[in-house]
Formats: structure tokens, sequence, C-alpha cells
């Protein structure tokens, strides 16, 4: 089962191969239409019967809300009344002043899981080759969820070209992300403001990649960096467990099964130990779908493994 619902994208086709297909640089108003995002999010009040034999009294909950499609009137959540809502057009909204002056170009936007979730990515411009044939392009992400599950998030991101993996670029003094949690109301200048939409924290990361790609790794060090980031707590307080089943296919990625792991950038780099990881998280780590899997990779526990591999990794050249 798929968890997209409707999706465009410009470029090449995504990772699940949905989704309509888009000219380059179309306006705003074609994105919506076409990634299924010209619809609002209504809300009406909580109500239900109290009684019984078909025969009962309406009764109101004002304390809560029930969110809905406008089109389809699908219900979404019930959520707080303090919940503020973002809508999918607003998402979109975002880049249109990034792709009319900075250079942006919307990539892929589209709805999840019947419209409690929606996102768009752009490219932002900004790329690095390292050592001659290895591509690094920046994206912004920009994703929200109706249902509580997801607070509004603006995000740098990598892709590599060689494989479509995604790395989150960290920000200065935070964590790669701004979040807007749903009890404060989404303004986009502010942040873009937070943000800093600059090469500065692009700027900041290729320096870490080539780092990186020139840092050399021995088995041992290889063996320690991916026991520490695969494992997982199965009890509060007990000492974690590592997946061994990951870890042995993580390492068959760096030892020359994943893509672009023979590039001069990778080949026994801690650049190439990196990216085992993330093709693992992005392409191979068990998953109910691919989109289950991209959905866990950008915004779940996938992004997590991948956050402590890139954490593990600056140690390294650190």
């Amino acid at each position: 089962m798929h968890l997209v619902q409707t999706m465009a994208y410009a470029g090449e086709k995504p990772w699940h191969g949905l989704g309509n297909k888009l000219a380059a640089q179309q306006p705003v108003e074609v994105w919506k239409e076409q990634a299924g995002m010209d619809w609002a999010i209504e809300e009406a009040e909580v109500r239900y019967i109290s009684g019984s034999n078909n025969v009962g009294v309406i009764n109101a909950f004002p304390e809560q809300k029930v969110l809905y499609r406008s089109d389809t009137k699908a219900p979404l959540a019930v959520v707080s009344k303090r919940f503020k809502v973002v809508q999918p057009g607003e998402v979109l909204e975002f880049y249109r002043d990034l792709t009319a002056h900075s250079g942006f170009e919307l990539e892929t936007a589209g709805v999840l899981r019947e419209g409690r979730k929606f996102w768009a990515l752009a490219r932002t411009g900004q790329s690095i080759v390292l050592k001659g044939r290895d591509r690094v392009d920046g994206y912004l992400l920009l994703a929200t969820a109706c249902d509580g599950s997801l607070a509004t998030t603006a995000q740098f991101t990598s892709v590599r070209v060689v494989c479509n993996n995604t790395l989150r670029v960290a920000l200065t003094g935070a964590s790669g992300a701004i979040k807007v949690p749903h009890r404060s109301r989404f303004d986009a200048d502010t942040v873009k403001r937070q943000l800093g939409i600059t090469v500065s924290s692009w700027d900041g990361f290729v320096a870490r990649m080539k780092a990186l790609a020139e840092c050399p790794v021995d088995p041992d060090t290889v063996e320690g960096l991916l026991r520490r980031v695969l494992t997982y707590q199965v009890q509060e307080g007990k000492a974690g467990v590592v997946n061994e089943q990951a870890l042995a296919n993580v390492r068959a990625l760096y030892d020359g099964g994943g893509r672009g792991a023979m590039l001069a950038s990778s080949r026994g780099t801690a650049w190439g130990l990196l990216n085992s990881v993330t093709e693992f998280v992005d392409h191979h780590r068990r998953a109910r779908s691919d989109d289950h899997r991209r959905d866990a990779a950008w915004f779940g526990q996938g992004a997590q493994i991948k956050q402590r591999a890139w954490e593990e990794a600056l140690e390294l050249v650190s």
C-alpha cells in the first residue's frame, strides 16, 4: 500500500515511480493542482450522540475539533481546539518567492496518508562535486501533518546524485531543522529568517563532506562506528542491542555493493562509510513499502540513524 496519495515531480522519476511529471519551472498554481494540494483543511466542532436504541441527544465536545478535506469532506484528524492548521497550499506558497527570485526549483511535492501529511522539496541551486565525480546537490524540504504526527518542519537536506541518498544539512547551532509546533502559527517569513536561506550553512556542510572524503578509515574503525550507529534500545535503562542484520547489509554496501562505493571519494573513506548508512536507510532498510521507508528516512527512525552516523563520522575528522 502506498502512503503517497497524490504527487507531482520535475526531473527524474521519484523513488516509487508514481506522480504527475511536470516540465521545469512551472508556477506554484500548476504544482498545487498536479500535486493534489489544491484543497483546504476545514474544521468543525466535535459532536457525539448519547442515548440508546437509535434515539439520543446530540452533544458537543468544545475542547476538540474535527479536521476534514474541503473537496471530499473526508475526515483527517481530531485535534485540540488550539491546534493551528497549516494548509497544503501554504507549503507550496513558501517556495513562491524562492523560485521566482532565489534560484530555487521545485522538484517534488505531494500528499501522504489521504491528506494527513504533505510536503514539497526544492533544489536550492547549491552543488558540490567531490574528487571529480561525486556530486551532491542542496535541497530545502518543507513538510507538515495535520494529525499531530509532525510539526511543520523546514530543513536543508542534501542528495548524493549517484545513489539518491539524502542527508540533513546541519545548521549552525541547530539540529538541521526548524520546527514550528502546531500550537503556534506558521509564519513563512519568520521560518525563512531562522533558516537563513544563504550559502553559509551549505558552505560549512561542503567543508565537512570534503574532510570526510579525505579521511581514510581502517576496518576496526568501520566496525566500531557501525556498531554504535546500528544499535537500538529494547528496554529503557538497558544496554542497546546491535542490529546484526543491518550491520551486515551496511558493511556489504561499504565494501563495494553500494552505488558509488567504488568512487575515489568513497572507497575506504569516512564519506563512503557514512553513505553506506544513508543508502541502507533510504533504499534497503526493512519497511512496509518504499513510501514508509522514505517517510522514516526523512522524518522518523531512519532520519535518527542517519543523524547518528553523521555525528559519528564527524568525530573521525574533528
